[in-house]
């Protein structure tokens, strides 16, 4: 009788303990739900709950080009989430955009994400936030000078790198003469890019490069038209942005031309082309990566001190989009991210 007692005893002790845990354990989990929510977790259901932070991207895009909606869909969900104010401006005229980066300097942002495609007419300026003690991040254009221009990390592709790929992909598909169309003239990384098709094919491939006015759509299309019936040899077109490969497909049927086209950069309407067979592939640097690491990079400096990528490059590409995966890069495109 006495066993039965103490053993019963032991039961309900044991019962008793347990629930106790048990409490203990959810009141534990509850407190540090609401800290979390009342400012002791850095993110809570996808928002930062840190300080508020301004921050201006400045690029060089061009009006109508859907590439840099990609880049800014990436930059606002990034602001969005880190419980930044995004400021964003963009010229295609070098001296207007360095414009653009002191107006930003002299507002006083707490962090500063910039292209440069042209260093001679932007490192300047880009040199006085840094010392104005402005964090700037670079991302898209200025792969080769922008830790000298002042940029404390970069987010992008190594243009040479992406147009070598494309250029070995040429050549594995027999291609011996290859135009490669420039949508501006002084933009370094539209050089590289041709320059690294060019290597890429090697000996037995020769290209010719074509500058077109890419602020004007009548214009680009007259250019390739006139090139196309011009060199009847052109086996390939490559055009350096997705609008452009739009372009270029109504230049080879007017000419009725057998180039087949390829293209560096990614839209929607581009990427249905690619699923039709109307372009063979496009290079993607993967552009809504880069609007969103050049934001979040400067909201982790400003609240922790973080920097990415050890003093070198984050490339963010090149990668293919052809036949073997369109149908699932097809569906982010859909929603104006790839």
């Amino acid at each position: 009788m006495r066993r039965s007692r103490s053993r019963a005893i032991g039961i309900a002790l044991f019962m008793i303990i347990s629930l106790v845990l048990a409490a203990c354990s959810a009141t534990g989990g509850k407190r540090a739900a609401d800290a979390a929510a009342n400012g002791g977790g850095g993110v809570v259901a996808g928002h930062a709950n840190t300080k508020h932070f301004t921050v201006a991207m400045i690029t060089h895009a061009a009006a109508g080009d859907t590439f840099w909606d990609i880049i800014r869909h990436g930059a606002i969900a990034a602001a969005a989430k880190d419980n930044i104010t995004l400021k964003y401006s963009s010229s295609d005229d070098p001296t207007k955009q360095a414009q653009l980066i002191t107006d930003a300097i002299n507002s006083h942002v707490d962090g500063l994400a910039v292209t440069d495609p042209n260093p001679g007419a932007l490192c300047p300026t880009i040199q006085k936030a840094k010392q104005a003690g402005i964090p700037v991040v670079m991302f898209n254009a200025g792969y080769t000078n922008w830790q000298t221009c002042g940029g404390m990390e970069y987010f992008g592709q190594d243009e040479m790198i992406a147009g070598v790929a494309a250029g070995k992909r040429l050549a594995a598909a027999g291609k011996k003469n290859v135009l490669c169309v420039l949508q501006a003239q002084g933009q370094a990384q539209l050089e590289a890019r041709c320059a690294g098709v060019k290597q890429g094919l090697g000996s037995e491939g020769t290209m010719s490069k074509l500058y077109v006015n890419g602020t004007d759509s009548s214009a680009v299309l007259s250019s390739m038209t006139a090139d196309l019936t011009r060199a009847k040899s052109t086996d390939a077109v490559i055009t350096l942005g997705a609008q452009f490969a739009l372009i270029a497909i109504q230049a080879i049927s007017q000419t009725h031309s057998t180039a087949k086209l390829y293209t560096f950069d990614t839209s929607a309407a581009e990427i249905a082309k690619i699923k039709s067979g109307a372009v063979q592939w496009a290079v993607d640097q993967q552009p809504y990566l880069q609007g969103y690491l050049s934001v979040d990079s400067l909201w982790l400096y400003l609240v922790n001190g973080d920097t990415i990528g050890g003093g070198q490059t984050v490339l963010t590409g090149p990668s293919f989009v052809d036949s073997t995966n369109v149908a699932q890069v097809g569906k982010f495109a859909a929603a104006g991210n790839r």
